[in-house]
């Protein structure tokens, strides 16, 4: 077990963190966002990606491959209140070794997520990578996506994403519609569509501006540079609206833009056909992470600025938070209190972008901010 700590914080803090069709507006100013009114919940001396919180108060974070992984610890963990990180659902899905069957091990997860079923579902993106394609039949572990049962706490299903998959694809992020599963690919440009019952499933917006990252990604006023060249994070935040009517999406570097469900369900509609329908919402900045409310506002991190802003259904933008502890806020989540977490992860200093030089302020932060909003899953 990884232990987690919260005792040091104080220190830490004093160390470490000194100096289309869419409806568009310029950013409303929100005025004065200090002290920012968040509140530390965990703090690690590894990285995490993401947070999800079961209804019942169970609390959930993934430690992705690049800020270590299992080398270090479980990959998926359930954080106890006193802050210890357990392997979930068990030691042997977080111990992948080369020789190990795949299909039972967390190999490279991305996300995570508690979705309308209750369930915790995992995207496991296999041995792809975003910096390198691998040729045709190379991944020895194919991206896939796993459902665990909280009640039972096991495993009920693997589903192969291979299938909605090229050699190119990093699988990144899901969110869910009514027996579908909506994918972002960040390694090669597109969304996935996943039928969940029959597990079918289709690429869909593939290459168009929308989905590929098409500008520098900027983070903390500094270009993102990996393996000598600029980094591209193609697909990557996507969030479903409240009402069921739109798919929001973005690369990394946004912008953002939106579909309607209704049109990427609609298998007769021709791939041109499907593109068109596609609209902008707003010239978001480089996103760590993305969550959506109740009342259908997407909540954006600003990575560069250290902030989030709050944009609403007609395209309205405004600064929910800024603080010098947001650095990389990634996948945020609205637990059913209201309450709003927000990893700070601090990608942008790990030493891939670093030029092999970790420059991550320890420990890793997950805050929170009681703002009673509305959740939506």
């Amino acid at each position: 077990m990884q232990s987690v700590s919260r005792k040091m914080w104080a220190l830490a803090c004093a160390m470490a963190w000194l100096p289309l069709a869419g409806a568009i507006s310029a950013e409303v100013p929100a005025g004065a966002t200090a002290p920012a009114p968040l509140k530390l919940a965990y703090s690690s001396n590894r990285i995490w990606n993401a947070v999800t919180v079961a209804d019942d108060g169970r609390v959930f974070a993934s430690f992705p491959y690049w800020g270590g992984g299992a080398d270090q610890g479980p990959t998926v963990a359930e954080l106890a209140p006193d802050g210890k990180a357990s392997p979930y659902p068990d030691a042997d899905w977080n111990g992948w070794k080369r020789g190990i069957d795949p299909q039972h091990s967390f190999v490279r997860v991305n996300a995570i997520r508690i979705g309308p079923d209750g369930h915790l579902w995992v995207v496991d993106s296999g041995e792809a990578s975003l910096s390198t394609a691998m040729p045709a039949g190379s991944h020895t572990a194919r991206g896939k996506l796993v459902e665990i049962d909280l009640r039972s706490n096991k495993v009920v299903r693997v589903i192969d994403l291979s299938a909605g998959s090229t050699p190119r694809t990093y699988i990144d992020d899901i969110r869910f519609w009514k027996g579908h599963a909506f994918l972002t690919d960040a390694g090669d440009p597109g969304l996935v569509v996943l039928d969940l019952k029959t597990g079918t499933q289709r690429r869909v917006l593939e290459h168009i501006d929308a989905t590929t990252d098409l500008r520098p990604m900027v983070a903390e006023g500094r270009t993102l540079i990996s393996e000598g060249r600029q980094t591209r994070i193609h697909a990557d935040q996507l969030e479903v609206s409240p009402d069921g009517k739109w798919l929001y999406f973005q690369a990394s570097s946004g912008p953002l833009y939106r579909i309607a469900i209704s049109a990427l369900l609609d298998t007769s509609l021709a791939r041109k056909a499907l593109n068109r329908k596609v609209q902008f919402v707003y010239d978001t900045p480089t996103t760590g992470g993305t969550v959506i409310d109740g009342d259908g506002n997407v909540y954006v991190s600003d990575v560069n600025t250290l902030k989030i802003l709050k944009i609403t259904p007609q395209g309205k933008a405004s600064t929910l938070v800024a603080d010098p502890r947001l650095v990389w806020a990634d996948a945020m989540w609205i637990d059913n209190h209201g309450k709003l977490w927000i990893p700070a992860v601090q990608l942008n200093r790990t030493p891939s972008f670093q030029n092999g030089v970790n420059k991550v302020h320890y420990p890793v932060a997950i805050y929170t901010m009681d703002l009673g909003l509305k959740p939506f899953r």
